[in-house]
């Protein structure tokens, strides 16, 4: 990170520079100035160069981040945006190891080398804004540098050969024995032999909670057996909050992209069945057709009574190109692409428009529909596409759970649960009904009880997604022969809420 004069001159530097036992790759060079003088001199090498170190973060097999900048704005992003295992060192430790790399003070000599190494290693361990521990199998700390002893409030004296668990929490064993949700991430290192990250909360004295970031680093003696333990700690109390914003909006955008795709597999089902609609009346209009054309045939000049025919059948030839005319405006309007929107939907309209939709895939399976809404609108706020698609898949569950001649059940009304009014829809069939072992996990993804190739497992997670973004609630109840029930309620926006 910055391309100026002491990038340039680290990289004249290194440019026939060879040391033994030492591998350096640099994989790019970034700066906002084009015309740096270091950025250039990359270029002329061979190496990429950037405007923006948001593509660094995002590259693959990197170790670390060299920040030359000396802006502190910039070093502290790059430590909070850095992904897991990353590295970032700024402009004064930089300065300090590229002097001693650039010394005499590497040479040839096998000791002197392990005695730099452990130097580096040293400063490294000491110099770092992180806060780190040397850990022994058994949790007692071996060495703990500034970061962390200021972290945790200790001196070295007072932290050194205690455990890392009662140095920071208090404890007399193990956190995980203390509280079972708070992983330990030395006991997986030890276990795997890996890196392990977990994140832990602790109440301090003040009564607010703190959240920390947690890395252990296995370190291994000739055989492969670990020995020691690093552990590295960040405080994330503050950009918590801003990662939990980001990660919900990565969590609307995926829902809306399953939503749509969702929406695509269904209209296959929905064409399908429309088609078989859509031919009926044509078949009709075919016929009134071939009589008016015969009649004419016959008499170029209609009688009466034939004119009073053909009045009919173009009435009826109307009424059925008005009918075809609903239910191709239908799929186009389910079709269409659009952004999310919240606004004020009435649950009993979107749900006669779904049944418009899937009517007649009812009537081709010779399924009775028993439909109860609420005689007054359900008012919530929504997005009107993903309330649709959500009911269309609970929907198409109980068709294709359901053999000919049973029973699909749709109800809306209001109820009242927790103080307010909830607007409730409820679909049921009598179908095959869902197993006690299965019905744990019908809201997991890509789980299915369908035969393979007939269902993604997508369609109820992705309802149970749509349900809580609405903060709405969801319930199935069901018995294996003996037909489902899903109960799906959204709160009633009260007028004072309409804005």
């Amino acid at each position: 990170m910055g391309g100026g004069q002491t990038c340039r001159s680290f990289l004249e530097a290194i440019r026939n520079l060879s040391i033994p036992n030492l591998k350096m790759e640099i994989r790019a060079v970034c700066d906002v100035d084009p015309s740096a003088e270091g950025l250039r001199l990359a270029e002329e090498m061979g190496i990429p160069t950037v405007r923006d170190y948001a593509s660094i973060l995002a590259a693959a097999d990197l170790d670390g981040i060299v920040d030359l900048t000396r802006d502190p704005q910039i070093f502290l992003d790059l430590v909070r945006r850095r992904p897991q295992g990353l590295w970032v060192i700024d402009h004064d430790l930089f300065r300090f190891l590229k002097e001693r790399l650039l010394s005499g003070e590497i040479c040839q000599d096998a000791d002197r080398q392990v005695l730099l190494e452990r130097s580096m290693s040293d400063l490294l361990f000491h110099q770092t804004h992180e806060a780190i521990i040397l850990l022994d199998p058994d949790f007692t700390i071996l060495d703990a540098n500034q970061a962390y002893l200021r972290a945790v409030g200790r001196s070295l004296k007072e932290a050194v050969g205690k455990h890392c668990y009662e140095t920071i929490y208090g404890f007399n064993s193990p956190c995980s024995e203390w509280q079972p949700e708070m992983a330990c991430p030395m006991l997986e290192t030890m276990r795997t032999g890996e890196r392990a990250h977990v994140i832990h909360e602790r109440t301090g004295g003040d009564g607010r909670r703190a959240y920390a970031a947690l890395e252990t680093y296995p370190v291994k003696d000739e055989e492969g057996k670990v020995v020691r333990v690093i552990e590295i700690r960040r405080d994330i109390t503050e950009e918590l909050p801003s990662r939990w914003e980001m990660r919900l909006e990565e969590l609307k955008t995926n829902l809306g992209k399953l939503v749509q795709e969702d929406r695509i597999l269904t209209l296959g089902k929905l064409s399908a069945s429309c088609a078989h609609e859509i031919n009926n009346p044509i078949q009709g209009m075919l016929t009134f057709g071939h009589l008016m054309r015969t009649i004419l045939e016959e008499n170029p000049l209609p009688e009466k009574t034939d004119l009073v025919q053909f009045k009919e059948y173009l009435g009826l030839m109307c009424s059925e190109l008005e009918r075809c005319g609903r239910i191709v405006s239908g799929l186009l309007s389910f079709a269409r692409e659009s952004t999310m929107e919240r606004k004020e939907v009435d649950l009993n309209e979107t749900l006669q428009s779904v049944i418009t939709l899937t009517k007649h895939h009812m009537q081709l399976q010779d399924l009775t529909l028993e439909l109860s809404l609420s005689e007054y609108p359900l008012i919530v706020r929504g997005d009107p596409n993903q309330l649709q698609q959500c009911f269309l898949n609970v929907i198409f569950n109980a068709i294709e759970a359901t053999p000919e001649g049973g029973a699909i059940t749709i109800r809306s009304s209001s109820v009242a649960f927790e103080g307010r009014e909830w607007a409730e829809v409820v679909i049921e069939d009598t179908g095959c009904g869902i197993g006690k072992d299965a019905l744990s996990k019908i809201f997991d993804p890509f789980f299915t009880t369908k035969p393979e190739g007939k269902g993604t497992g997508l369609g109820l997670s992705i309802v149970f997604g749509v349900v809580k973004g609405h903060g709405g609630r969801i319930g199935v109840e069901s018995e294996k022969g003996r037909g489902t029930r899903v109960r799906l309620s959204f709160p009633v926006l009260y007028p004072e809420e309409g804005e």
